[in-house]
């Protein structure tokens, strides 16, 4: 069975659902005629903007939507829930906070068996850096740092790569001066398909957005632009 993670740079659900082409490859990667598929929104808190956004996004398709909440009155059985379905998809926020209520909950452990069962996993932003090994990240006020993440797949990530201004520089920084790990970033409306922790494939919703392999040669940073499929 064939452990899935689609990590989306950003804008993966758009305030006016017009374009949710990642959304639809998300979903078929499950092979299911109406999947299940639960939403966590607690980067954000379970705050109702990115549940709404998500029940308008998703509900455009065959699909059973349910979400995970957190802060409010959590399912006894967090482990079962969580196996029930046939995908996870985590929205934005601070990932920071969202690890740690995680793992309070012991979430990273069941979201771990999830995947080695073949439920796909994905998200956008917080949703994307979570499952790598490191992440660049603005959760602390200030300027963006590295944080150390669940570890599903390997070396970092970082997304908004084309929409923040001060992404690309500072994961740049940070790749060449080995204070993160060398990694794959994506501009908004691009996503990275993992199958069995290895890139598969980039794919874009949105015509010019791209995802990039960071490595680190001496003192610099190499950035390779990778083949990246339009979905329209």
């Amino acid at each position: 069975m064939k452990s899935q993670i689609f990590a989306i740079g950003g804008a993966a659900l758009p305030e006016n659902p017009d374009n949710l082409l990642l959304v639809k490859y998300f979903l078929s990667l499950t092979k299911k005629r109406k999947p299940r598929v639960c939403f966590i929104g607690a980067a954000h808190g379970d705050a109702d903007a990115g549940r709404l956004r998500f029940y308008a996004g998703v509900s455009q398709f065959n699909c059973t939507p349910t979400h995970l909440p957190l802060f409010a009155r959590t399912p006894r059985d967090l482990e079962s829930f969580v196996l029930e379905h046939d995908a996870i998809y985590v929205g934005g926020g601070n990932t920071r906070s969202m690890l740690a209520v995680w793992r309070e909950w012991s979430l990273d452990v069941y979201l771990r068996q999830a995947w080695e069962r073949g439920v796909v996993l994905g998200g956008a932003s917080a949703g994307s850096i979570c499952w790598f090994e490191q992440g660049v990240t603005d959760s602390i006020a200030g300027p963006l740092t590295t944080l150390d993440c669940l570890g599903f797949l390997p070396g970092s990530n970082c997304p908004h790569y084309d929409s923040e201004r001060l992404r690309r520089p500072t994961y740049r920084r940070m790749v060449a001066g080995g204070k993160i790990l060398e990694g794959i970033a994506a501009d908004d409306g691009a996503a990275l398909h993992y199958v069995d922790g290895k890139l598969l494939r980039a794919v874009a919703g949105r015509p010019r957005a791209k995802a990039y392999r960071l490595t680190r040669s001496g003192a610099r940073t190499v950035e390779r632009r990778l083949p990246t499929r339009y979905l329209g």
